[in-house]
């Protein structure tokens, strides 16, 4: 049956800039020194900023600033930002964005040797820092400014730190005013801007067009559950991007604890993720063909929700035992992989916050992934290294295949035991991906738990940066 869809949509979410200054006149000198080179540093200053710095106490430690008074009315001469030891560095990244939020109205340049400093990941940590999440309550902005480096590409960096605002942005935002409809108007205004096709599959539509498996996981929510397929560039290797969009996941019947529901908003991390690679990727006018299909659903509880024990025959006519309606998102991300499947892409990618064995494995800071073609595996490897997105392959272990096979379906979504469920749910995705010869699949968490440089508390992204930064390498561009 139908669901009519609630009169008022609370609008789409459009991330804040986050931009570089231009030079000016007033510019202040900004120093980032390490402290295994503050004291060969310090002796090329003069003797009074040298008894300054001595008086503040700054050595250099992670975070630290130093403000070197003017002369003749001036009021700052230069700024020396701490970056820390060689400790400190290996255990963070953006080691620089921890001292923009402490320095003083005005704008900034890097100046003298970056030392140790890689220039893009200081430029692209100091815009990310500027990220504010004030939709419900208003804060401090960030008014410290920086001149971008000689060494970068300004606008390149900015779209990156653009794409990763949106996926911040929409991880960020509540279930209450993040539900599919509003996934949808984020997707069509990111298609507006960008001049891209978007179609869009609703509700019992879904069970007519043969996307059974995404029907039932969403048919339970007052919002009807969709597909949105978004199309952009026409000339090109083609990459085709899908991500988990369950807006919010009670666990359906086999409903969570509360204190597992809590951060279910972000449940939807993998659609946020790849459509902030999709605007860097449309923002960078990068020459390919790309489509993003987002399954987009909430798993809710009604009298309709899909029950344990249930068998789904999916898109690809695979018939799927349902032995917990908490793995839903394997569910509508194969019928998604199953299309996308069907005109095979050069390079297909999925982006899930799919298991909690993943966090288990490597925590919230990396992004694990898993690759069909070894090249693929180590271009992202290599490309997570260079932007400092640290991603981890895990292996299709194939004599885990069983583990997924239950006695009376092709599939089981949940298989008992608890053992290797990251790779079981992987290896679930890729029997809907055949004809496709490249396919990486991605189980991130898409939260930050702990306040760190360029990364508050809340949403955000992993493994686009990466990707982003292998796909010259992975599709020849």
């Amino acid at each position: 049956m139908a669901r009519l869809e609630p009169e008022n949509r609370a609008g789409t979410v459009i991330a804040m800039a986050l931009k570089f200054a231009e030079k000016t006149i007033g510019t202040i000198p900004l120093f980032a020194i390490s402290k295994e080179r503050f004291a060969d540093w310090v002796q090329s200053r003069s003797d009074a900023e040298r008894e300054w710095l001595d008086a503040m106490g700054f050595t250099g430690s992670l975070g630290t600033v130093a403000l070197v008074p003017g002369q003749n009315g001036t009021p700052i001469a230069a700024a020396v930002a701490g970056i820390g030891t060689a400790q400190d560095r290996a255990r963070g990244r953006f080691a620089l964005s921890a001292v923009r939020a402490k320095l003083p109205a005005g704008t900034y340049q890097l100046a003298g040797d970056l030392g140790e400093m890689d220039a893009d990941e200081a430029a692209l940590g100091w815009l990310l820092a500027g990220y504010r999440f004030d939709r419900y309550k208003s804060g401090e902005p960030v008014s410290a400014a920086l001149v971008p480096p000689t060494e970068v590409i300004p606008a390149k960096l900015e779209a990156i730190a653009s794409g990763e605002a949106l996926t911040r942005d929409l991880i960020n935002t509540p279930a209450c005013d993040m539900g599919p409809d509003v996934m949808q108007d984020a997707v069509e205004t990111l298609a507006d801007r960008f001049g891209a096709q978007l179609s869009v599959c609703t509700g019992d539509d879904l069970q007519d067009q043969n996307f059974p498996m995404i029907h039932a996981v969403g048919r339970a929510a007052a919002h009807r559950p969709r597909l949105l397929d978004l199309r952009w560039g026409r000339k090109g290797p083609s990459l085709t991007l899908v991500g988990k969009g369950v807006c919010f996941d009670t666990g359906g019947l086999n409903i969570k604890p509360g204190a597992s529901m809590g951060l279910m908003k972000k449940d939807m991390g993998g659609a946020a993720t790849v459509l902030g690679l999709a605007q860097m990727i449309m923002t960078l006018g990068l020459p390919l063909r790309l489509r993003v299909l987002i399954p987009a659903v909430e798993n809710a509880i009604s009298a309709s929700a899909m029950r344990p024990g249930d068998i789904l025959t999916s898109r690809k006519g695979l018939t799927v035992e349902i032995n917990n309606t908490d793995a839903e998102g394997r569910l509508v991300l194969a019928d998604a992989l199953a299309l996308a499947d069907e005109d095979p892409p050069d390079l297909l990618i999925s982006m899930a916050t799919l298991t909690g064995a993943a966090r288990v494995a490597v925590g919230p800071d990396i992004a694990p992934f898993y690759a069909t073609d070894p090249g693929l595996a180590d271009a992202i490897r290599a490309a997570g290294n260079v932007v400092a997105d640290p991603v981890w392959e895990l292996p299709y272990h194939a004599a885990y295949e069983d583990m997924i096979e239950p006695k009376i379906a092709d599939l089981d979504n949940a298989p008992k035991g608890g053992f290797a469920g990251s790779i079981t749910a992987a290896l679930f995705l890729r029997r809907f991906v055949e004809r496709t010869k490249s396919y990486a699949h991605f189980d991130i968490y898409g939260w930050q738990p702990k306040p760190a440089p360029a990364r508050p508390v809340g949403g955000v992204g992993q493994g686009a940066r990466a990707i982003l930064q292998a796909l010259p390498d992975v599709l020849g561009l």
